[in-house]
């Protein structure tokens, strides 16, 4: 078996990256942008394509479906069929074309707070209303509030749920029983489910998402999969993703939404980056990058926890997006982040970006070497002490 090098330094500044477009002397740990090298099968599935020398338009090719197909159905559990899958080109894209063909101007989307923001973005850019069913926070874990969800199912102008599977930034995974339930009130108030599961292969070791279109035949036949690569991988730029309908229905009205905005034809290197990531040397890869990225959370954990005991690190399953929860320092995030950008160079995600309660919190990205971790954490805890003086 090959060892890979997570602890690998790379300099991304000056490669016009989003994350890194920094100012010297900063540490950027805010966007869900990995700091390491692609999988090597990925990047020989690439250089493959590139020594063509030719980048014409690109079909989908029947590898690419049984990529998927394998994948899901080995690891996930969930058998599906190959007309079931659309690409797109980002599960972003997808989201925006199914809140805009799929309801009308001034409905409400259900988004479940707090959740990842650019939820907001593709509702309220498409003339749509965020109607918030927060989670529920006790004692350091999220759960869905189930009471207060049928009340804004059951608005008749709500018409869509964006369910976030595992959970962004909360590092949640949903259980069985839960997203059994979720189906049922959707399917009760005729509420179609938009499922972004993103973050599907990011979970702990050991631990697995349950697909929630996989639940049950009423989960199946109401709903919309967004997935990807891209995330698990760090391969955002290639713009490879796909939808899974299994509706036939809802199939047809999403194969021309998508085709109507553009968005369902592949770049050059879209297809060939899904196939060789959903391969088997793609899977060797994912367990050791979930397992560097575990031992980065129970580092980061730990030194929390030694250093700086106000804070509190919610037990997470999924994602590489550590949920700090800062409410003995602030309820006000945005100014707590800038404080600590200011002071010490460390740029964290404001949780208030994320609605909900996160006010009070913020999200660090610890994909990246773990000397970079432990760098992010010093400046942390300097940041703190010096709020701490002025207290």
């Amino acid at each position: 078996m090959h060892t890979y090098d997570f602890d690998k330094i790379k300099d991304r500044r000056h490669t016009s990256s989003l994350k890194w477009d920094v100012a010297d002397g900063e540490l950027p740990m805010w966007v869900a942008d990995m700091d390491f090298e692609t999988a090597p099968c990925i990047v020989r599935a690439l250089r493959n394509r590139m020594e063509e020398q030719i980048f014409g338009y690109t079909v989908i090719p029947d590898e690419w479906y049984e990529a998927y197909m394998d994948w899901w159905g080995k690891y996930h559990g969930f058998r599906l069929q190959k007309e079931w899958l659309i690409f797109t080109t980002g599960v972003i894209p997808a989201i925006s074309t199914t809140v805009r063909k799929f309801t009308t101007p001034a409905e409400k989307v259900i988004v479940q707070t707090p959740v990842y923001n650019m939820f907001f973005n593709s509702i309220v850019n498409n003339g749509r209303r965020v109607l918030e069913n927060p989670l529920s926070y006790h004692d350091g874990v999220y759960s869905m509030d189930f009471a207060d969800l049928e009340k804004k199912m059951s608005d008749p102008l709500a018409t869509m749920l964006l369910l976030c599977n595992p959970h962004n930034p909360a590092g949640k995974i949903w259980d069985t029983d839960t997203l059994k339930r979720v189906g049922e009130l959707a399917k009760r108030h005729h509420v179609l489910v938009l499922s972004d599961e993103i973050h599907c292969d990011l979970t702990a070791p050991g631990r697995e998402y349950v697909p929630f279109a996989s639940v049950s035949d009423i989960c199946r036949d109401i709903s919309i999969t967004a997935v990807a690569p891209t995330k698990a991988f760090g391969v955002p730029g290639l713009q490879s993703a796909a939808v899974i309908v299994p509706e036939e229905g809802l199939r047809q009205r999403m194969d021309r939404a998508l085709n109507t905005d553009e968005v369902a034809e592949p770049g050059t290197f879209a297809t060939d980056c899904a196939v060789a990531a959903f391969s088997d040397e793609g899977r060797e890869w994912l367990i050791q990058l979930r397992e560097y990225i575990e031992e980065n959370k129970r580092l980061a954990e730990a030194y929390i926890k030694e250093n700086l005991p106000k804070i509190r690190s919610v037990k997470q399953d999924a994602t590489y997006l550590m949920w700090l929860d800062m409410s003995e320092y602030t309820d006000d995030s945005m100014r707590l982040a800038a404080f600590i950008r200011s002071k010490t160079g460390l740029f964290l995600s404001a949780g208030s970006i994320y609605r909900g309660n996160g006010s009070r919190f913020l999200r660090m990205n610890v994909a990246c070497p773990r000397s970079v971790v432990k760098d992010g954490l010093h400046r942390l805890q300097d940041a703190i002490a010096e709020l701490e003086s002025k207290i």
